[in-house]
Parts: C-alpha cells; sequence; structure tokens
C-alpha cells in the first residue's frame, strides 16, 4: 500500500491525473457519439417508445430509457423503425441483375439506403441459361469480394419455371419445365446464394423441385401462375411458402372459382408479396389483401427494375421486352401497354398502405421488416429493433421521406 501511496502522489504532484481523465472523458464521449442514438419515437414491441439504442458495430447491444444515458444523438421526435427490407428488386439506377455486372451491382447496394432499404434479394428475370448464370455468378462474386450498403441477402429467381398464359413481361422463348438437375446448376453458379424462387408449380411434375426445395430451405413461392385454388392448396402441402406480387400474374377470384387470389385471401400462414405502388392493386385491393392476411404474413415488395431512379418517357429494355415509365412511376410494355413492373421506393410504398390503403400500421410495417425476415428464416437477426438484431434502421420523417439509414451500424446518407 506504501508504494502505491507514493505513486498517486507522484502522479498527483505532476498533474497527470487529470489529464489521464480528460483524455478518457473525450474519449468516452466520442465513442458514444457514434454508439448511442434516441428519439421519442422507436419502434419496439409493435409501438413507438421513448428509447435509447446502443450500436456495437453491426450489432444492437442494449436499449436504454430516453435521455438515460449521456451523449445520444437525439433524432427527437422522428421514426426510428427497423430497416427495410425487399425480397423482389430487378434493379435500380440503370442497373438489372440480369445485366451480370459487378459495379451496378454495388452502385445499388449503395445507393438504395436512400428509401430505407437495408438488406434486398436481387430478382432475376426469365432468360437463357448462359444469362441466368452469369447473373447468379456476379451476385455471389460481389458478395464474396465485398460492396457497401444494404445486405445482399441472396437472390429472388423469379423464372424460367412459369405458365405461358400469366407470364407477364417474363421473355416465353426462355421459359422452361422445372427440373432439379437444372436448378442445382444454377444454385451452383450462386455458390448457394439462392434463397427464394419463383416457380408456376403446376408445372412442376408431381411437386418434385418444390419438394426438393423446401427440404434444402429454398422459399418457393407460386407465381406466374395458372394454378386453381385447389393446386395451390396441394402445392402448399407440398412445401410452397409464398405467393409472387399477389393480383398480378396469377388466376383471379370470382365466388366459383377462386384462384390463387382466393387461396392468398383465404390461407393466413401463406406468405404473400404485394406490390404497394396503388397501380398494381387499388388501395382499396390492398386494404382488403392485408386484413385478411392479418399482420405476420403479408410482404411489401417494389418489383422495381432499372428505370428508378430515371424520369417518366425514359425507356429500357427488361427481359428482352422494351419498357416506358408512365408519368405514376409504373413500367410499362410499350408493345402491349400492359404493366411490367415498378420504379416504387419502399419508404413511398409504406405511405401508400397506410395514408391511402389505410392499413393498420403495425401491419404496414411488419410488411417491409420482420414478415419478409421471417419468410426467409432470417428473423433472429433481422426485421426488429432489439438487443442482438443487426443495427439496421431507417430514420422517417413525418411526411415518410428518409431523414437516414443505418445499414449494419453505419450511416448511409
Amino acid at each position: 500500500m506504501g508504494v502505491l501511496k507514493d505513486i498517486i502522489f507522484m502522479l498527483k504532484s505532476a498533474n497527470i491525473i487529470p489529464k489521464i481523465l480528460c483524455i478518457m472523458k473525450i474519449s468516452y464521449k466520442v465513442w458514444r457519439e457514434n454508439m448511442l442514438i434516441q428519439s421519442k419515437r422507436v419502434w419496439i414491441a409493435d409501438q413507438f417508445i421513448s428509447a435509447q439504442i446502443e450500436i456495437d458495430d453491426n450489432k444492437i447491444i442494449n436499449i436504454y430509457k430516453y435521455n438515460e444515458k449521456d451523449d445520444a444523438y437525439d433524432y427527437g421526435n422522428k421514426r426510428i423503425l427497423p430497416g427495410f427490407i425487399d425480397i423482389h428488386c430487378h434493379g435500380a439506377y440503370g442497373f438489372d441483375t440480369n445485366d451480370a455486372n459487378e459495379e451496378g451491382l454495388r452502385n445499388w447496394t449503395k445507393k438504395i439506403p436512400c428509401e430505407g432499404v437495408t438488406a434486398l434479394l436481387p430478382t432475376t428475370i426469365t432468360q437463357s441459361r448462359e444469362v441466368l448464370t452469369n447473373a447468379l455468378a456476379n451476385v455471389a462474386k460481389v458478395v464474396e469480394e465485398g460492396y457497401q450498403g444494404a445486405e445482399i441477402l441472396g437472390v429472388h429467381f423469379e423464372g424460367p419455371y412459369l405458365d405461358m398464359k400469366y407470364k407477364g413481361a417474363q421473355p416465353q422463348e426462355f421459359i422452361a419445365k422445372p427440373t432439379i438437375e437444372e436448378f442445382k446448376a444454377y444454385q451452383k453458379a450462386a455458390k448457394g446464394l439462392i434463397k427464394y424462387i419463383t416457380i408456376a408449380t403446376e408445372v412442376d411434375e408431381e411437386y418434385e423441385l418444390t419438394k426438393y426445395l423446401y427440404e434444402n430451405g429454398v422459399v418457393v413461392s407460386i407465381g406466374h401462375s395458372a394454378s386453381t385454388y385447389e393446386e395451390a392448396v396441394y402445392a402448399f402441402a407440398n412445401g410452397a411458402r409464398s405467393q409472387t406480387h399477389v393480383y398480378n400474374g396469377m388466376t383471379a377470384f370470382n365466388h366459383r372459382e377462386n384462384g390463387l387470389v382466393g387461396f392468398s385471401l383465404r390461407v393466413n400462414e401463406m406468405y404473400g408479396e404485394i406490390i404497394c405502388d396503388g397501380n398494381h392493386s387499388t388501395p382499396a385491393a390492398l386494404y382488403n389483401f392485408f386484413h385478411a392476411k392479418g399482420p405476420y404474413h403479408g410482404i411489401m415488395v417494389t418489383d422495381a427494375l432499372m428505370a428508378k431512379g430515371y424520369e417518366p418517357g425514359s425507356k429500357f429494355v427488361f427481359g428482352g421486352n422494351e419498357i416506358e415509365i408512365y408519368e405514376d412511376g409504373s413500367a410499362h410494355l410499350v408493345e402491349t401497354k400492359g404493366l411490367a413492373g415498378s420504379t416504387l421506393r419502399m419508404n413511398q410504398g409504406l405511405k401508400i398502405l397506410v395514408e391511402d390503403a389505410m392499413v393498420p400500421f403495425d401491419y404496414a410495417i411488419n410488411s417491409c421488416t420482420i414478415n419478409p425476415a421471417r419468410c426467409l428464416g432470417i428473423d433472429n437477426r433481422k426485421g426488429r429493433i432489439g438487443v442482438g438484431y443487426d443495427s439496421d434502421l431507417v430514420v422517417l420523417n413525418d411526411d415518410y421521406s428518409v431523414h437516414q439509414t443505418y445499414c449494419l451500424g453505419k450511416e448511409m446518407l
């Protein structure tokens, strides 16, 4: 003890202790400013509460009461939500997933957080084996070599196993019969990154591919399909767990032949994507879908094309077809005028759901956060604000514009 007292006396005499404490205080403050944010409206447990969020690298490590800790960056009354997850998006800013362009994909993931997206599934469209193989290999290469921004969760493989009548903008010359062996070749090119696939399950003989995918952890989504209600029930029994852009590219509902739309409205356990731009489905249709589906199985998607970020009147080639962007932001086939996709932004879709379709706020938030995460089986780390979850966050203004987005704890705007 005598030696320790002597050391302390010497440090005090040299005025070193106050300097050390000052340095520690400054370092602590800088650390806190980088790692702690707060708001009076943080979305936790299906409600807004006043809270602080502490971030350590890419994880949320603590949730505190508002103002409990010093030096938090205060967002005031702005809403802090879990980051948005888009599981059906073909591209943006002049890039399409089928392009197989590394820098185009990197530019997309870096810029897409401007609308609150923190994770996504780049989505293919039906094309030749060569084009699809190259597209899948490109995503795998970018994931392996690195990128910034929104996390690439895998690939949504839309086509080529589709129905001719409900093909939409998918080029018919490349629509193919599903086989396990061909899918294995695609999955090999993707290095296992195909996590979600759109299939017209009625063309899958004895549901062989559907069963294989279910057993291997790939989500099967019924889409671009002529399935009857009864065929959809059998597809569900054999492993299908989602439906692609409900209402569009599928058999319609009437009171005698219920079709895939009727199946979506009837079977709550089946996830259903829906394009929330007000064009592919009216606000009334969006309202009916979410009230039938409930809070836990509706999934907002953009189905956005490479034209996102460009002005109305712009024209692009998508899946071999010429596409034009209309004034309302929808994408149409030039030849037939039919809908081909959208340029929807996720934050805009949330606004349409809540303000126009009058969908309950928790249903709307779940549709772009925890529901897609649960569908993909990653709800243990994505889709919520809570301890142990990835620090993917979006800060929204009252007009639904994005004030800030955090991708794995990094400020993106």
